[in-house]
C-alpha cells in the first residue's frame, strides 16, 4: 500500500551524514532526539527497559502450538518489507514527526470516541499521513512530544481547515515513561490495542545506531477473537484455535543462518531473533512494518523475502483472551 511523506523529510535527511550516533543510546535522562518527520531518536528507547516491546525473548519457550500458528499467517511465505523509499510513486511506510513540547495541541473527534483517549493532540498541521494526504488506507498519523516524552497515535486521520482541529477513527496516547497498557478490550490507532511506533523498523535504528533493541509489527490476513498479552483488542469473529491472536509474537529461530545478508538486513534480522515480531492488525501476511525514508536501499530490503515464514516460531504465549 503506498505511503506518502511530506517533501522536507527527504531534505532533512537528505542533511544528515548516515553515520554512527555521537552520543551513547538512553532510555529516558537526557534527551537526544531531534525534530521533525523521520527524526532520528539518537538512540532513545521509547518505555522502560522490562516493557513487552523491550524485552530479549531468545530463550523463551516455543509455543507447543507453534506450527500451525506459523501456517495459519501463510505456510513457507517470505517476509516483506512494508517500507521503503518509494512505492507506486509515494513514499513507502508508516511515518512518524517528532515534536517538542511547544507544539500547540489541537482538537481531534473520533469515530469510536468510546475507546480513544481524548484529545487535544499536538499534531502539526503538515504532519505526515500514511498513504498521503489523498490515502485511501489507514491513514495513521504518529506523534512524539520528546520534551513530555509521549507518543501520539491516531487512526484514518484527516485534517480540518488545514490542520486547525483533525478528525480520526481512533486515537491513542501513550506515556513513554510507563509500562501502562490500554483498558481491556480496547483498540488504539491499531487493531490489537498496541502502539504502532515502537513496532517500526526505522533507518536512525538500522543504520546509524546499527541496532535494533525492541520488538518489530508486523501482520497477519486472517486471526483469531483473541488476544494475548502485550495485546488488548482482537479485531476478528474467528474462534479456531489454530488461528493467530493479536499480541502473538513470533521469533527468528536461533540457527538461521544470517552470514548471506547486508549489514543492514542483518541488524533487522538480529531484531528479529532477540526481540520478535507483535502480531498487531489484519493485513497481507508476514508484511513487517517500517518507516518511510529515501536513504533506504529497497533493493537490500528485498533480500527480507529470502526469510521464509517456516524459519520462524512462535514464543509461548500466556493467558489468551477471548472475551
Amino acid at each position: 500500500m503506498p505511503r506518502i511523506i511530506l517533501p522536507i523529510l527527504a531534505a532533512a535527511l537528505a542533511a544528515c551524514d548516515g553515520g554512527s550516533p555521537t552520543r551513547p543510546p538512553v532510555d529516558g535522562g537526557a534527551d537526544t532526539t531531534g525534530l521533525g518527520p523521520g527524526a532520528s531518536l539518537n538512540g532513545r528507547r521509547p518505555f522502560p527497559a522490562d516493557n513487552a516491546w523491550n524485552t530479549d525473548v531468545s530463550g523463551e519457550p516455543v509455543d507447543p502450538n507453534s506450527a500451525a500458528l506459523i501456517a495459519a499467517c501463510g505456510a513457507n511465505r517470505g517476509l516483506h518489507a512494508d517500507f521503503g523509499t518509494v512505492w507506486n510513486g509515494a513514499p513507502n511506510g508508516i511515518p512518524y514527526v517528532v515534536v517538542s513540547g511547544t507544539q500547540a495541541k489541537v482538537p481531534v473527534t473520533f469515530d469510536y470516541a468510546d475507546e480513544s483517549d481524548p484529545g487535544p493532540y499536538p499534531v502539526p498541521a503538515g504532519a505526515p499521513i500514511e498513504g498521503g494526504p489523498g490515502g485511501t488506507g489507514d491513514r495513521h498519523v504518529l506523534v512524539i512530544d520528546r520534551d513530555a516524552w509521549k507518543l501520539y497515535e491516531l487512526y484514518d486521520a484527516r485534517p480540518v481547515n488545514g490542520g486547525q482541529s483533525w478528525t480520526a477513527g481512533s486515537g491513542a496516547v501513550f506515556d513513554l515513561n510507563s509500562n501502562a497498557l490500554r483498558p481491556a478490550g480496547w483498540t488504539s490507532a491499531d487493531a490489537a490495542g498496541l502502539p504502532i511506533f515502537p513496532g517500526l523498523v526505522r533507518y536512525d535504528e538500522v543504520v546509524e545506531l546499527k541496532e535494533i533493541r525492541h520488538a518489530l509489527r508486523f501482520t497477519c490476513p486472517t486471526t483469531r477473537r483473541a488476544y494475548v498479552h502485550p495485546a488488548r483488542h482482537f479485531a476478528s469473529s474467528r474462534t479456531d484455535p489454530n488461528l493467530p491472536p493479536m499480541g502473538m509474537r513470533v521469533r527468528l529461530r536461533a540457527g538461521f543462518d544470517v552470514s548471506g545478508f547486508s549489514p543492514n538486513v542483518r541488524v533487522i534480522l538480529g531484531a528479529m531473533k532477540r526481540y520478535g515480531m507483535l502480531l498487531a492488525d489484519n493485513g497481507s501476511g508476514w508484511y513487517v512494518s517500517g518507516a518511510p525514508d529515501p536513504r533506504w536501499s529497497d533493493d537490500e530490503l528485498a533480500t527480507l523475502s529470502q526469510v521464509r515464514s517456516s524459519d520462524f516460531e512462535v514464543v509461548r504465549m500466556g493467558t489468551i483472551v477471548t472475551q
